[in-house]
């Protein structure tokens, strides 16, 4: 009996110390489309199937002036797809399409660009931005729960009222989910989602991720690995910190010499442009990335529905006609 106790608490033992592996979430395989100038056929959004994504996001964009608090959207000599008609549309487009919807409203900063630096002067400013920001975020509610959107961006990249007005999101949460029951996020920069408290009241951590992963002109595939690293190791920390998955609300390298670095201080001249460093930057992030149960994936930055600028483009964030596709489809495809 007591040899049979000593066998049955072994066995018990060796079964406690198996590892059973986590299946990785399914994935968001998607895209940003590039919202253009004018109307643009149903079928040129299907285009993105050939790198295997099933998600896109749709971008309509707002307007604010420096050290202003309003918040402007639907200019009549705004681009078709950045107004709510356009917006109306180019969803409608993705859904016959066979697509999936992150709707992610952005407000351009006008002489500056992104809305990292936008901070306002007094109290009044920021109310002032806060009911017209609420109202531009609120009508695109309407918009995602009327057409059967999956999934709303309530902002982006914002750093100062992210962090010091918690209680303007939380409120403004509460509202958008009187309108809306799809999945909600928030895009925070690279360098800025640490700061954010209000994590709890989406479905995801929303991601821009630029993060600079190698330095050099050119490295190796290995040598952009070993970026991911540490930051790989932070991420899931702070998924599990807030129990929420990771999603990657922009992500992408430009296809220049020094692109898997600062892409702010890359020469994206013709004569730099560089395939490979934009390939193996994009094989090194889904080696890194995608089997993580805690990573759900993301929209890469970003793809165009016609060819203005087509030129210029070569040494851009845009996969589109490059190597980097080939390894896109590859990973996309593991989410099928």
């Amino acid at each position: 009996m007591r040899l049979f106790v000593a066998a049955f608490c072994l066995l018990a033992i060796a079964s406690a110390l198996i590892i059973i592996p986590v299946k990785p979430v399914d994935k968001i395989n998607g895209v940003s489309l590039v919202s253009p100038p004018r109307v643009v056929p149903a079928e040129k959004i299907s285009e993105v199937k050939r790198i295997n994504a099933e998600w896109v996001a749709v971008i309509p964009y707002g307007f604010s002036r420096p050290g202003q608090g309003r918040v402007t959207y639907d200019h009549d000599r705004q681009w078709w797809g950045e107004r709510t008609e356009g917006t109306c549309e180019l969803i409608t487009f993705s859904k016959e399409n066979g697509l999936k919807v992150m709707l992610k409203p952005h407000v351009w900063v006008l002489g500056e660009g992104w809305t990292g630096d936008y901070t306002l002067p007094n109290e009044e400013q920021w109310k002032t931005w806060e009911r017209d920001f609420s109202s531009y975020i609120l009508n695109h509610a309407r918009v995602a729960d009327s057409l059967g959107v999956e999934m709303l961006c309530i902002g982006t990249e914002y750093r100062t009222p992210a962090k010091e007005r918690p209680e303007f999101w939380i409120d403004l949460i509460r509202k958008i989910k009187k309108i809306y029951s799809g999945k909600i996020t928030y895009a925070s920069n690279w360098d800025n989602y640490m700061n954010i408290t209000w994590w709890d009241h989406v479905d995801y951590i929303g991601i821009d991720s630029y993060f600079p992963l190698a330095e050099g002109d050119r490295p190796s595939l290995a040598e952009i690995k070993q970026g991911w690293i540490p930051l790989k190791s932070e991420l899931e920390l702070f998924s599990k910190k807030w129990d929420k998955p990771i999603l990657f609300t922009e992500y992408g390298f430009q296809s220049v010499k020094g692109g898997a670095g600062k892409h702010w201080e890359v020469d994206k001249a013709i004569e730099n442009a560089d395939m490979e460093v934009q390939s193996r930057a994009y094989e090194a992030t889904f080696e890194s990335l995608w089997n993580e149960p805690w990573f759900a994936g993301g929209f890469l930055w970003k793809w165009h529905l016609t060819t203005r600028g087509a030129e210029r483009n070569q040494t851009r964030f845009t996969p589109q006609g490059k190597p980097a596709e080939t390894v896109i489809a590859k990973w996309y495809g593991k989410s099928n």
